[in-house]
């Protein structure tokens, strides 16, 4: 299954600080999860064909095994923190699930 955050930065919070944070904390220990295949936070850059801003600054990625597992993972204290720090970064931001069609 993939999960696709999609989301903006809260008013006041610095882009570098979050991508900073992304580089060295969340990617990492998402990565480091047993339920998770891949995660990766994507900028984003604009729309194809358009001058216009795209509606969110930024897209995460989340290859997941197994998600009953993932449920167990992210109850960690370590994962909990990440989610606090997320939470403290990102305004409003979209979990969808997907499945392949």
């Amino acid at each position: 299954m993939l999960i696709v955050v999609l989301f903006n930065l809260k008013p006041g919070a610095s882009p570098d600080a979050y991508e900073n944070w992304a580089r060295s904390t969340d990617i990492p220990n998402v990565n480091a999860l047993g339920s998770v295949r891949s995660f990766s936070v994507l900028r984003t850059t604009g729309l194809l064909g358009s001058e216009n801003p795209a509606p969110y600054s930024y897209v995460e990625l989340l290859d997941v095994q197994d998600i009953e597992q993932l449920g167990n993972d992210v109850g960690s204290e370590t994962m909990q923190r990440v989610a606090a720090e997320f939470q403290g970064f990102a305004d409003a931001p979209a979990f969808m699930l997907t499945e392949s069609i």
